[in-house]
């Protein structure tokens, strides 16, 4: 049973999964830049927004974390799992996370975050 709020829970697992998010978003850029398509600069502008409105997020997210003395900390990673030790106020916790949850996550957050920016429009 975990001691972590859910609210608090949610904020570290993003400060886990909004980097991942930056990192493909970064990949798809320089791939974007050197594909060749006719018109790259639309595709290439969501992309740097998406990524801006993220990086916001997750300054807020890392704020938020230090003012409340959070932390998380990738342990272990194997081909399967992904073990992260949550450091909340004092007390440590292990998660393991099942690698393709995490990449259903990332990706479930990507979308969101691109039909966001598109919607918004």
């Amino acid at each position: 049973m975990t001691r972590i709020p859910e609210d608090d829970r949610d904020i570290m697992e993003k400060a886990m999964y909004l980097p991942m998010v930056l990192i493909i978003l970064n990949r798809d850029l320089t791939v974007v830049e050197k594909s060749p398509f006719k018109l790259k600069q639309p595709y290439l502008d969501l992309i740097e927004e998406t990524m801006k409105e993220i990086q916001k997020e997750l300054a807020i997210v890392k704020q938020y974390m230090k003012k409340n003395k959070l932390q998380v900390i990738e342990t272990k990673r194997d081909d399967a799992f992904t073990l992260y030790s949550f450091i909340y106020k004092g007390y440590e916790e292990n998660h393991n996370y099942f690698n393709p949850r995490i990449r259903n996550k990332v990706q479930e957050l990507m979308e969101a975050y691109l039909l966001k920016k598109h919607l918004s429009r």
